[in-house]
């Protein structure tokens, strides 16, 4: 006998514990799938220690909001961000905060969207149905003027971690409720 037929001849032997294994359990059960994780869910998460503990940072080409909480650590809340055309980047702070906003779209999204903005052109009373979701933060620039620019709830969740909005930053309702009571009104809000 050569080495390759003492060889082939093995093979049977190694396999044969797992043959002999997988034949003795027929009834095991099924491995469970493992849940897939939301990238989006609230978590905490390292960030650059340089940023002031309570500020919020918004990364909009990641989709991610993230609230310094002490030196270095956030809570990270998945956004929706504007379209490419709409995206606003700069320095703001929180003007103020208001449970269930009321809702007026801008005249350039009436302009944009006619059909779609113009019937609210005099404004929307805020509540479930409002596109500004359950809260809404205010952001102001250094000047103190309105920049139209929120961080706000939304009636559609599953736009987060998307470009959707018309400028703002949409969170799930109980991301934005939670991030609410966390700031308070002159906040420092930095959007990359």
């Amino acid at each position: 006998m050569n080495r390759r037929q003492m060889l082939m001849l093995s093979v049977p032997l190694v396999a044969a514990p797992s043959l002999v294994l997988a034949q003795a359990m027929p009834n095991a059960p099924a491995a469970k799938p493992v849940a897939k994780r939301d990238p989006y869910a609230p978590t905490e998460v390292a960030i650059r220690p340089d940023f002031e503990v309570g500020s919020i940072v918004v990364v909009s080409k990641d989709f991610f909001l993230y609230h310094v909480v002490a030196p270095g650590r956030a809570i990270r809340y998945g956004v929706a961000v504007g379209t490419a055309e709409l995206i606003w980047r700069g320095r703001a702070s929180v003007g103020r905060k208001t449970e269930w906003p009321s809702w007026t779209p801008t005249p350039a999204m009436i302009k944009r969207k006619p059909e779609q903005y113009g019937k609210w052109a005099d404004g929307m009373p805020g509540g479930p149905s409002n596109p500004l979701g359950a809260r809404a933060l205010y952001l102001y620039d250094a000047k103190g003027n309105d920049t139209s620019i929120r961080i706000h709830g939304t009636t559609e969740p599953g736009s987060i971690g998307r470009a959707v909005s018309n400028g703002c930053l949409r969170m799930r309702n109980e991301a934005v409720m939670d991030l609410y009571e966390q700031v308070a009104v002159g906040t420092p809000v930095y959007v990359y």
